[in-house]
């Protein structure tokens, strides 16, 4: 017998916020994350059985502790150490609260830990995987593909950065804004990877983002007065508002153009319009609100065809300029071809080939591109050649569906 869906969503949910708890008692980053791992299996085989706890936190923070002093004690032969570690133990450590009650601090751990992995000790590329892999709960392989590097550096990646902030004391730093940065930006990665899986069967990983939203608030009440975080909140909102309408009944990827608005959550949109029209007033609009402003453009249409495509390549114009990155400017191709032609769109994908040619995404777009100009045999071969780097089933299946419409 195994664990339900909703449990596995409450084990994934529950999990950075045990690790939390156990970096903030005792330390050891590396070995206490190990002992949630055993925390999680130990559930995973326990409570089909005996049924869910009251309280299941309390339980695998219990079990996840007994695991983690037991691997201390194992590590350290002599005496004194032991002496050390015991006299660091809480006295409740190895007692599960009551049900209802929540011995955790007020501060959210999750958030807690999410500060403590953009340590400014690491590299960027350091804090954003070592986050992605204790909190966001992602897998060393489905970093290392949303970064296109191999497995290996990943995990060697992950590994220096989890030796780097060892020792380093758990507590709520005094400096949030300079970590500001980099938190929002792992953020929005964790979103991403929930909102368009990057393997697999599914095409959506909505539990993580779901917590990429939660986290996300916490970070807009901790600052509200930062117009990025409520511009990455908008962003999250507005984009999250349209997954009941982004799969079919079979699961099948329905793009933008398609999709059934009548099926987008409203309360969402009203709320990320709500919070990007505020964020916008209050000064100079950075890059997560520009791309909340061109999500806002999308939601407020009517129809597709009723979307201002000259808003939304004005805005891409501006963010390109502050975000010269590859994504952005094939985004922004596709706003041109949407105003200029597809031709014109075309154009702005060669200069792309040398950055994105890797991944799937530049031929997919060229082969919505090259569908619209009429060129059809070169369009299903992109849409081919596209369906061949993704590693998401129901993305393959699309484009193998749009190349078979195609075919002679």
């Amino acid at each position: 017998m195994s664990v339900t869906p909703e449990t596995e969503d409450l084990l994934r949910r529950h999990a950075p916020q045990v690790l939390g708890a156990l970096v903030r008692r005792y330390g050891h980053f590396d070995t206490a994350e190990d002992a949630v791992q055993e925390a999680l299996v130990a559930a995973d085989e326990q409570w089909p059985r005996t049924g869910l706890p009251d309280n299941p936190r309390g339980w695998l923070i219990r079990v996840a502790a007994r695991r983690l002093t037991d691997a201390l004690r194992a590590e350290e032969a002599r005496r004194a150490r032991e002496d050390r570690v015991a006299a660091l133990t809480p006295r409740d450590a190895f007692t599960a609260p009551p049900p209802g009650a929540d011995r955790a601090p007020r501060e959210d751990d999750t958030l807690t830990l999410l500060f403590l992995c953009c340590h400014p000790n690491l590299t960027p590329a350091a804090q954003i995987a070592l986050t992605l892999r204790a909190v966001g709960g992602l897998t060393t392989a489905e970093i290392a593909r949303a970064y296109l590097v191999p497995e290996a550096t990943m995990a060697q990646r992950i590994s220096r950065a989890k030796q780097k902030v060892r020792g380093v004391r758990f507590g709520r730093p005094d400096n949030w804004e300079d970590r500001l940065p980099a938190v929002l930006q792992i953020l929005y990665l964790i979103f991403n990877e929930g909102y368009t899986a990057t393997s697999g069967a599914g095409l959506q990983r909505r539990d993580l983002a779901g917590e990429a939203i939660r986290l996300t608030r916490a970070v807009h009440r901790l600052l509200p007065d930062t117009g990025e975080a409520a511009g990455l909140l908008a962003l999250m909102l507005l984009t999250d508002a349209r997954r009941d309408a982004r799969a079919g009944r079979h699961g099948e990827l329905i793009p933008l153009d398609e999709q059934d608005r009548g099926r987008w959550d409203k309360a969402a949109i009203d709320e990320g319009v709500t919070l990007i029209t505020g964020a916008l007033a209050r000064g100079r609009a950075g890059p997560y609100q520009l791309r909340a402003a061109i999500a806002a453009v999308h939601d407020e249409a009517p129809s597709a065809q009723e979307t201002d495509w000259r808003e939304i390549l004005g805005l891409y114009d501006v963010l390109v300029r502050l975000v010269p990155g590859p994504v952005e400017r094939l985004n922004r191709a596709v706003a041109v071809a949407m105003v200029h032609g597809p031709r014109a769109g075309l154009a702005e994908l060669g200069e792309l080939e040398d950055e994105l040619g890797a991944g799937h995404r530049l031929d997919a777009v060229r082969g919505h591109l090259l569908e619209r100009a009429g060129d059809h045999e070169e369009a299903r071969a992109a849409y081919e050649s596209a369906a061949a780097k993704t590693l998401s089933l129901p993305e393959q299946r699309y484009l193998h569906a749009r190349a078979a419409r195609l075919r002679p």
